[in-house]
């Protein structure tokens, strides 16, 4: 049996080399303050029609159980890119789920570490792309503050064309960007 978990652990820690990237300190704190300045600048040019619960809904996925939910209602890709169910859906004219994620951004320091291990091969099916957040004073603080709650083990970015996505899109190139003066790092 203890065979088995380590190599389940190990398999585990590959996948997170692999397919994802690690922000802590000052780096996480750059990474932050730019999406928080995006999602300040979003909510001001879409205007406040709608409350700001119910504004952060749309453009994210709150909480391990509602990303979960959402890549699972999302088709796996195969290796050449082309989603599983695609041919499928073409067939049988079903509709294809609306809401995609762009990204994932998961807090290291979720305890017990059960309620997350299952995300990264979920987001890995779904070549959703993840960025775990580890802080000294708590990663799941640090993702609540982003979207105005006490904590939240996992962000899910969902794909809706606007300027969050850009910087998101931006982290996941590597393009990172000091918000204070505008310039590549």
């Amino acid at each position: 049996m203890r065979n088995r978990n380590r190599a389940s652990k190990n398999s585990v820690a590959q996948e997170k080399d692999s397919s994802s990237s690690y922000y802590e300190g000052e780096r996480l704190a750059r990474l932050l303050k730019s999406i928080h300045k995006e999602i300040e600048s979003t909510k001001t040019l879409e205007g406040n029609s709608l409350p700001e619960k119910f504004w952060f809904k749309q453009q994210f996925a709150i909480g391990v159980n509602e990303v979960t939910r959402v890549l699972e209602r999302m088709s796996p890709v195969s290796e050449s890119g082309r989603s599983l169910q695609q041919s499928h859906v073409m067939c049988t004219n079903h509709k294809v789920p609306s809401v995609h994620l762009q990204a994932i951004l998961i807090a290291s320091d979720c305890n017990p570490k059960w309620l997350a291990k299952h995300l990264p091969s979920l987001a890995s099916s779904r070549k959703v792309p993840l960025i775990f957040v580890k802080d000294k004073r708590g990663g799941s603080l640090r993702l609540g503050e982003l979207v105005k709650l006490k904590t939240a083990i996992a962000i899910g970015v969902k794909a809706r064309g606007n300027a969050i996505n850009e910087i998101v899109e931006g982290i996941l190139c590597g393009n990172e960007t000091n918000p204070d003066t505008d310039c590549q790092i």
